[in-house]
């Protein structure tokens, strides 16, 4: 039998959405950016809603481990899964859009046990749209199941992407053109906006390069939940990699055989 995630789903999503009001009221104040080390930014927003999120999980599940953007105590954390149960947040998805006065970005919301991850959530509050998924149990969107598209040939597919630096850098410029040129119609949304329409069956394949954990544990749960399929960029599923690509499962391995075309 399956297990179930009844307490953790109803817990996430009342955090998330009490955390998009903190992160919605600085939105429209409007708020300063500082750089971190990794040159990166962050705001107050992203701060409050981390340390928001962190107090409620040591108080509702306090044995659990906590990996977020804005502070990880865990050594080596943010390279590897976990054994036992660990929580993943992301504050802001979209730090940069955020401070601009983009409403394009979102809180997320994971959880890992034993290196799988079996819960996630994708908050805008901006657009008041909220995501999530649970193992074997679907995925949804402001309460409507959420269904990849079922196109089967590059030709017909809309390929949404990231930054394209990133993606240069990452040294798979060469892999990309070919599956651009392979592709009827490209979009280069970023942010949680290519995941998402992808996830509604908008859109059949999403790239992602030079991401962390936090960006992509609650986006591969969703996707697989809906019928689409994760891969990273070395043949495997893993969320510790910082590349991604997902497809809407009916493309199966094609566009990644394409992106890696030497």
């Amino acid at each position: 039998m399956a297990a179930s995630f009844k307490n953790e789903l109803s817990f996430a999503q009342k955090i998330v959405e009490e955390a998009g009001r903190i992160a919605l009221r600085h939105f429209h104040d409007g708020v300063a950016a500082e750089m971190k080390s990794d040159n990166t930014p962050v705001t107050i927003a992203d701060k409050e809603v981390e340390q928001l999120i962190r107090q409620a999980i040591a108080k509702q599940f306090p044995d659990d481990e906590i990996l977020g953007e804005e502070g990880c105590p865990l050594p080596n954390a943010a390279t590897s899964a976990s054994k036992g149960r660990r929580w993943i947040i992301d504050p802001i998805d979209g730090t940069y859009n955020f401070q601009r006065g983009v409403p394009i970005f979102t809180i997320m919301l994971a959880l890992e046990v034993d290196g799988d991850i079996v819960l996630g959530f994708i908050y805008n509050p901006a657009a008041g749209d909220l995501f999530w998924a649970e193992k074997n149990a679907g995925a949804f969107k402001n309460g409507h199941k959420l269904a990849v598209s079922s196109i089967d040939n590059l030709e017909e597919s809309q390929c949404n992407f990231g930054a394209p630096k990133r993606i240069l850098a990452r040294g798979l410029w060469n892999g990309f053109t070919k599956l651009i040129a392979s592709t009827y119609r490209q979009r280069g949304f970023g942010d949680y906006l290519s995941f998402a329409y992808l996830l509604e069956g908008k859109a059949e394949l999403a790239l992602e390069v030079g991401l962390k954990p936090w960006d992509l544990a609650a986006v591969k749960i969703i996707a697989q939940e809906a019928g689409g399929q994760y891969y990273d960029l070395n043949g495997g599923e893993s969320i510790y990699t910082g590349d991604c690509l997902i497809t809407n499962g009916s493309l199966d391995e094609l566009p990644l055989k394409v992106l890696l075309e030497t």
